[in-house]
């Protein structure tokens, strides 16, 4: 199967004041971290997806051959940039199935996401989502069955809303470190002294 990743980052950090994505996390950017994961994983594709403060943002990103769009219509919500990622991916590569991904949960890994991609084909599911803090999210991966459904998706809804639509359709990961994700300076100081 085909595989391609979605990194959304077109969020404008409202409640930090200054882009997550370019937070230093192991002498890099978020943005560059979450990149490599994708690239050093056993993914065929990945497309980033900025919006907010994008060309600030690509000063953060050191791999000038990944594919990134600007998705004009990003405070439309996460939904739109999903698709707009999805769409790109369907039309450039003929993706079978999709990881979707943040650039603010830092503790997402290449292995991670080779995990995804090695229990869909063990499990038989389709869909693969992460476990944490008592719900689920991603990183998940979905196969084309849920193509449809992610592009009927609107503004805040997330791909949270297929996985619980389809819960006997997806087969859970355990990702405790998924609960951390960077959206206050307090969090930001958190994570910045569990290094």
């Amino acid at each position: 199967m085909k595989t391609g990743v979605i990194l959304l980052a077109a969020g404008s950090s409202s409640r930090l004041g200054r882009p997550k994505q370019l937070i230093n996390y192991q002498g890099k950017t978020l943005i560059q971290n979450a990149i490599e994961a994708a690239q050093y994983s056993a993914a065929d594709d990945l497309v980033v997806v900025l919006g907010s403060n994008s060309e600030l943002i690509q000063t953060g990103i050191e791999s000038k051959e990944v594919p990134v769009l600007v998705h004009t219509l990003w405070e439309e919500g996460m939904s739109s940039s999903m698709q707009c990622g999805l769409r790109y991916l369907l039309e450039t590569c003929q993706v079978e199935q999709v990881i979707l991904m943040l650039c603010d949960q830092p503790y997402v890994s290449q292995e991670l996401l080779d995990q995804l991609i090695n229990l869909k084909k063990a499990s038989g599911k389709g869909i693969v989502a992460c476990s944490y803090a008592g719900t689920v999210g991603v990183p998940a991966l979905f196969d084309q069955t849920y193509f449809p459904e992610l592009v009927a998706l609107k503004g805040t809804e997330g791909a949270k809303k297929v996985i619980l639509n389809h819960q006997k359709d997806t087969f859970l990961v355990d990702f405790p470190l998924g609960a951390i994700d960077l959206d206050t300076e307090k969090d930001v100081q958190k994570f910045t002294g569990y290094r």
